[in-house]
């Protein structure tokens, strides 16, 4: 059974670990799901929001 949770990222972090988490949770590169963050954020501007979120709501990484 495969016991994959989304977390933020404590190794791949710029600002909290939230895109480093979902890439790490998605099994692909960070630089693809920040760019991709930064689209959606200047296609709406609700991504700033969206973020903010999930940077509150996404627990913290193990460390061991």
């Amino acid at each position: 059974m495969n016991d994959k949770k989304l977390r933020k990222s404590s190794v791949d972090c710029k600002l909290s670990g939230v895109c480093g988490g979902i890439a790490e949770y998605f099994d692909m590169d960070s630089t693809i799901v920040r760019l991709l963050w930064c689209l959606f954020t200047l296609a709406g501007g609700s991504g700033i929001i969206a973020y903010i979120v999930a940077a509150i709501i996404m627990p913290d990484a193990y460390e061991g």
